[in-house]
């Protein structure tokens, strides 16, 4: 589909070169950042293609009402696509649906553990709680697994039964 929208758009940005620049930079970044390996050369042309996008993105600040892109986060990490290419080696089958799932996941649950009532410091202690429990468990996970034939391993052991997680680990 992505090799098709740039013949779709063009009649349709005729009158808008620099638009349409920017379609075809955000085209070509999708169609190289997905290859399965990169050299020097390609990464070079995606390094291109970046910077078309940076140079257009201006043209739709219009359209958004901020008038600012600094709060899209799948902007913002089209930005770091290159050196996590160089990290990991290249960034096919990756994108950020998993993330904003989680996310969403996040503030549904925080939310629904509100009264909606003041509900903005309530989700945030709801999380904060959830990172205690999810530390909790690892130290007594390292306890267990560090000297399993400690006393207080045992009580760790027990301690860690009835959570899910945990027990898939022990």
């Amino acid at each position: 589909m992505v090799k098709v929208w740039l013949a779709a758009l063009a009649p349709l940005l005729k009158g808008y070169p620099d638009h349409f620049k920017f379609i075809k930079s955000v085209t070509g970044f999708m169609l190289i950042a997905s290859y399965h390996s990169h050299t020097a050369t390609t990464l070079k042309y995606l390094q291109d293609v970046l910077s078309g996008i940076r140079s257009n993105i201006h043209l739709f600040l219009p359209y958004r009402k901020s008038h600012s892109m600094s709060m899209i986060p799948k902007i913002h990490s089209v930005l770091h696509y290159i050196e996590c290419i160089r990290e990991i080696g290249s960034a096919d089958n990756s994108d950020t649906e998993i993330s904003e799932a989680a996310r969403k996941n996040l503030i549904k649950h925080g939310n629904s553990s509100s009264n909606n009532v003041n509900y903005i410091p309530r989700m945030l202690g709801w999380e904060t709680h959830l990172l205690n429990i999810k530390s909790r468990v690892s130290i007594l996970l390292h306890i267990v697994k560090s000297d399993p034939l400690l006393p207080k391993a045992d009580i760790c052991r027990k301690l860690l039964v009835g959570d899910s997680l945990a027990s898939d680990k022990l």
